[in-house]
């Protein structure tokens, strides 16, 4: 690899990689060199994302004795899930990425669940992240679909679930008689996200931007003016 802006060129298999997440119900920051995790920060939470995981990053930078300007690679999830909580992380990698001369990449939920669970035989991986208003969130060999959990796609062989809502995604569907195995992957690790990221860097995977991934329309739409009301 060639030098970034001044600094020693490493290869790819010994950069330092920041991973980011609060996509999908917790919030982490890892740090890694190559596969060595140097610092990693990680909680469950429903809110104060944005809060958070700057707090982590700083943590993290402090452990490892790591500054940002140290990096090569910024990972971020960037959905599906909360709005807020993608947002957040987005932002604070597309900052950190500007500052240090480095690119930032995006990474799904699903991918980097997928990626701590490579020994699924023949059962296709559903990743369920929780939506809203009884909706569900489900990344399917590369489709992301947004459904209603009462109204779950028809299912063809064995099925592995993963994700924040694999529990209830589980239930239903065994309870229509499917071959289903409930996994205890529920929320992305730091080192499965900078692993996803390093190869989408290296053009293994397209390319997929540290931008917010947002299935589901915004609930906010503009408000209809009724002239002479």
């Amino acid at each position: 690899m060639s030098a970034v802006d001044g600094r020693p060129a490493r290869p790819l298999a010994a950069w330092r990689v920041l991973a980011l997440d609060s996509a999908a119900g917790a919030c982490s920051a890892t740090l890694l060199s190559g596969n060595t995790v140097l610092a990693a920060r990680h909680q469950i939470l429903d809110r104060g994302h944005a809060a958070l995981l700057p707090e982590q990053v700083a943590e993290c930078f402090a452990a490892s004795g790591v500054a940002s300007a140290d990096l090569d690679l910024i990972a971020v999830t960037v959905g599906p899930g909360s709005f807020t909580g993608t947002r957040s992380a987005v932002a604070l990698a597309q900052g950190l990425a500007s500052a240090a001369g480095i690119p930032a990449v995006g990474v799904t939920v699903g991918e980097a669940i997928s990626e701590s669970l490579p020994l699924l035989s023949s059962r296709t991986l559903w990743v369920a992240t929780p939506s809203r208003r009884g909706r569900v969130f489900l990344e399917i060999g590369g489709q992301i679909l947004s459904v209603a959990v009462t109204d779950l796609p028809v299912r063809s062989g064995p099925v592995a679930v993963a994700g924040a809502a694999s529990l209830d995604i589980a239930s239903r569907l065994a309870a229509q008689g499917s071959d289903v195995m409930l996994t205890n992957a529920l929320h992305p690790i730091g080192r499965h996200i900078a692993a996803v990221g390093l190869r989408r860097a290296a053009g293994d995977l397209p390319p997929l931007a540290a931008e917010p991934l947002y299935v589901d329309a915004p609930e906010a739409r503009p408000q209809t003016v009724v002239h002479g009301a």
